[in-house]
């Protein structure tokens, strides 16, 4: 094609009658062309050529040309995929147009260069659903992501909650070593100042100030000979 696409321009607008001419018939019309039904067959008959597995083997990738290729996705020999159309759409030179030029000007460029709409459609098609596939794809890892983590979360869990009852029964035996030794050690005090008292008693017959503690858990010094009686 030695012109560039966006001068093979046409205009939709009526071509205004002549002056006079009053004769002019309106052309006769064909049966109304169903646009969505004859992209709904194209769609219909477009080999699925995206298997999961294919996009499986990819990486995480953000990169839509990297889901293409490995759709096997390639463009024609024309050139003419959806994505360069969108480009001729979105172009400086048409992209204020009104809707119907823009889809003349583009459907001219694709016959002059002897591109098929519906190799662009079929395109179209094909990138949709190797995407669909790719999200399928990705969304199926995540489930199962999510299904073994949420697992592995359950034995962490399941572990924390053993060695959390595991320590809980340490600290309750430490804790219940503590009372009893404590309960033992109050028991012999009791004895232990009741033996004292008795100490106490008899010693008292002998000296004016008594050297033995009944209370206190302190020794006291030994007598002088001034305190013996």
């Amino acid at each position: 094609m030695s012109k560039k696409w966006y001068n093979l321009f046409v205009s939709v607008s009526p071509t205004p009658e002549e002056p006079g001419d009053n004769n002019t018939s309106p052309p006769e019309e064909g049966p109304p062309v169903n646009a969505a039904q004859a992209i709904a067959d194209i769609a219909a008959s477009t080999a699925m050529m995206t298997s999961p597995q294919a996009l499986s083997a990819l990486p995480n990738t953000t990169s839509f040309n990297e889901i293409y290729d490995a759709a096997e996705i390639h463009p024609p020999a024309h050139g003419f995929t959806i994505l360069k159309v969108g480009e001729m759409l979105r172009s400086e030179h048409i992209r204020n147009l009104p809707k119907e030029v823009k889809r003349s000007s583009v459907l001219v460029a694709l016959e002059a260069s002897g591109a098929p709409l519906e190799d662009v459609i079929q395109d179209a098609v094909r990138r949709d659903r190797a995407l669909d596939t790719f999200e399928h794809v990705q969304e199926k890892a995540l489930s199962e992501l999510e299904a073994r983590k949420t697992q592995e979360n359950q034995q962490i869990q399941a572990e924390m909650d053993r060695i959390t009852a595991e320590y809980r029964a340490r600290i309750q035996a430490n804790n219940e070593a503590i009372a009893k030794e404590r309960e033992r050690f109050l028991s012999w005090r009791t004895k232990k100042q009741e033996e004292e008292q008795k100490i106490s008693d008899a010693v008292s017959y002998f000296v004016t100030v008594n050297p033995i503690t009944t209370g206190g858990s302190a020794a006291a010094p030994a007598p002088s000979a001034t305190s013996v009686k």
